[in-house]
């Protein structure tokens, strides 16, 4: 699946994922390959990044997530690597 992380100011991040990892407003979740569509709103937390090639982690301030079509839309106000 495709997964962007998004700020006011740049592009975090975008490429094939296989599954992440995000800090929701009514506690954490995961998303995986097929995941059903959904919206949720974030809490300042760390999102986790799992690819083919390893992990990463990147730490938002608050944002939403949107998942649709297999593909990840994160829209943050702040990320830091």
């Amino acid at each position: 699946m495709y997964l962007e992380i998004i700020t006011p100011d740049k592009k975090v991040f975008a490429g094939e994922v296989v599954s992440a990892q995000f800090p929701g407003t009514n506690g954490s979740f995961e998303v995986l390959d097929l995941h059903a569509p959904l919206i949720s709103t974030l809490e300042r937390g760390r999102i986790r990044v799992t690819s083919n090639t390893g992990q990463e982690f990147f730490m938002v301030d608050g944002g939403i997530v949107e998942v649709l079509n297999n593909k990840i839309i994160v829209l943050a106000e702040s990320v830091t690597a």
